[in-house]
């Protein structure tokens, strides 16, 4: 028999019956569901990751929709029950979509949502802190104060390395990586070298644009480079981002090798995906090496870190929290139930997924389609003439 999972219920005689595997920020994604006829269940286990089981114990028997986290497995044995429990949508409140199996959904006619278009500028800001908390030691100086250790200013206390004139480098100059140099550049006068598939070509103007301000200011002007190889940008910058996507050209892509030929003193953030780092070859690098530091909000094995990274003080390590501002994890929760609702309600699939504005603005309804739907194509679905 099945254990009872506890759940808090909006709108009760509501049509529809949507599942959310947690609770979310804000109120609005909830009063969106209920307007159209939601009966809305919101799973308030005292649990932070979710079992298979205790998924299924939510689906039930009649369910028209869920809106999970990316901790969750969705594989076959969810899809397939949700499937027959009626649900024909299925929404991660999340970018990203490692954690579910998208060809089993299809299989199942299950629609997948994710939520892009609405973490851009608080991701980059989080690599941003994460940069400037690794090159100050800032972590370590605010241990030291809290533990009582400060006695008065010495010459050598918690010296770091001055951003401005440097280099900073970008893997992977999309959306994020691209806003995160720019933030860079702008913050602390750095230069960049960055490697992508494709040329950024807004970013390389707004860099050239910033320069030649700068130079008529009578300042050093930034410049900009586009790296050959990932090898280059490791090789040269001073400060390197990590923003690929993770398949299986990106797994473990900065190992022994690759830190091996970065600089001595240089800072390393990821707030991309977590198996893009080989965390036991950064562990040793960062042993072997006191003044290379690194900025982690993704690790390999989350929620774990690998053997000896917590006990290294020249690495900054936070919870996956680079979408962590209000309005960001407000409007994530908005776009996962949007996709769900919009699925159940027969609406069409929104033409870019990253202009999501329209679905986010509290004074008026939001549009009448799906805000991003990755398997929409085999699935079928129509995308939105609005």
């Amino acid at each position: 028999m099945a254990t009872p999972v506890s759940i808090e219920v909006w709108n009760p005689n509501g049509k529809y019956r949507v599942i959310s595997t947690k609770p979310m920020p804000g109120t609005r994604w909830i009063r969106l569901l209920t307007d159209q006829n939601c009966r809305v269940e919101i799973c308030t286990q005292k649990k932070t990751i979710l079992s298979v089981e205790e998924i299924l114990t939510l689906i039930g028997d009649k369910c028209d929709g869920v809106i999970g986290q990316l901790t969750e497995d969705w594989g076959e044995v969810l899809f397939s029950a949700l499937s027959k429990a009626g649900g024909k949508a299925f929404s991660n409140m999340a970018v990203g979509y490692n954690n579910v199996d998208v060809n089993a959904a299809t299989k199942y006619g299950v629609a997948v949502g994710n939520t892009p278009g609405v973490l851009t500028e608080t991701t980059a800001e989080l690599a941003a802190s994460l940069s400037l908390a690794a090159s100050r030691k800032i972590v370590e100086a605010d241990e030291f104060m809290r533990a009582g250790l400060y006695d008065g200013w010495l010459p050598h206390l918690f010296v770091g390395n001055l951003l401005k004139g440097q280099t900073v480098g970008v893997i992977g100059a999309g959306r994020i990586g691209s806003a995160y140099a720019r933030m860079m550049i702008e913050g602390f006068k750095m230069n960049l070298i960055y490697f992508d598939l494709y040329r950024a070509t807004r970013l390389e103007k707004f860099v050239t644009a910033y320069g030649q301000f700068l130079k008529s200011n009578g300042e050093q002007p930034v410049t900009w480079k586009r790296a050959s190889s990932m090898q280059e940008v490791l090789r040269e910058a001073d400060v390197i981002s990590l923003h690929p996507i993770l398949d299986k050209t990106t797994y473990h892509l900065i190992n022994k090798d690759s830190l091996a030929i970065m600089k001595k003193e240089a800072i390393l953030v990821n707030c991309s995906r977590g198996p893009v780092i080989d965390e036991v070859a950064l562990v040793e690098h960062l042993k072997e090496n006191p003044m290379f530091r690194v900025g982690l909000d993704v690790f390999e094995d989350e929620p774990f870190m690998k053997p000896g990274l917590r006990d290294m003080k020249n690495a900054v390590v936070v919870p996956h929290i680079a979408s962590a501002s209000k309005w960001t994890r407000e409007g994530m929760a908005t776009l996962a139930a949007l996709n769900v609702l919009g699925k159940i309600k027969g609406y069409p699939i929104w033409s870019n997924p990253n202009q999501v504005e329209p679905f986010l603005d509290e004074n008026s309804p939001p549009p009448s389609a799906c805000p991003s739907i990755v398997n929409a194509k085999p699935l079928g679905l129509t995308a939105s003439k609005l």
